[in-house]
């Protein structure tokens, strides 16, 4: 049973089957956030999707990134990403009509950030999680 199911601009639907959540600065014990710390962030995520779900691919929806003033420092101005950076492992009916729907399922792992720790469902969900173009970058797995 999925966590929940999503219907993506494309009229996919889309059901979400793991999800993982972590705060985006947690364990930063000193700097600021920045666009080289938030590159480290997003490229963290992606790593870990990779060795964590290695028959998928891996999908980043680039996240929004806020730019309050201050100060900043030597790593250039403050830039800070949403709280919340999230892996879901996604799973739908397959992508190629060849394939047997009953035998196969498409398949794509994807790393984004969010506001609030809650699961995306419906239309709840970002516009740009909703975004997703499936059809390009889902695998299509035999069961």
């Amino acid at each position: 049973m999925p966590l929940s199911s999503i219907t993506l601009a494309s009229g996919r639907s889309v059901d979400l089957t793991e999800l993982r959540m972590s705060s985006t600065y947690s364990g930063m014990l000193e700097g600021y956030p920045c666009k080289p710390i938030n590159e480290l962030k997003i490229r963290s995520l992606l790593g870990s999707a990779g060795r964590d779900f290695p028959r998928l691919p891996v999908h980043l929806v680039p996240p929004t990134r806020d730019y309050p003033g201050g100060e900043g420092g030597a790593f250039g101005p403050v830039e800070v990403l949403p709280p919340v950076g999230c892996i879901g492992v996604f799973r739908s009916a397959p992508v190629s009509s060849a394939h047997d729907p009953v035998l196969y399922r498409s398949g794509l792992a994807v790393v984004w950030f969010q506001h609030t720790p809650a699961v995306p469902a419906g239309d709840d969900a970002d516009s740009a999680l909703r975004d997703i173009r499936w059809a390009e970058l889902a695998r299509d797995d035999e069961l």
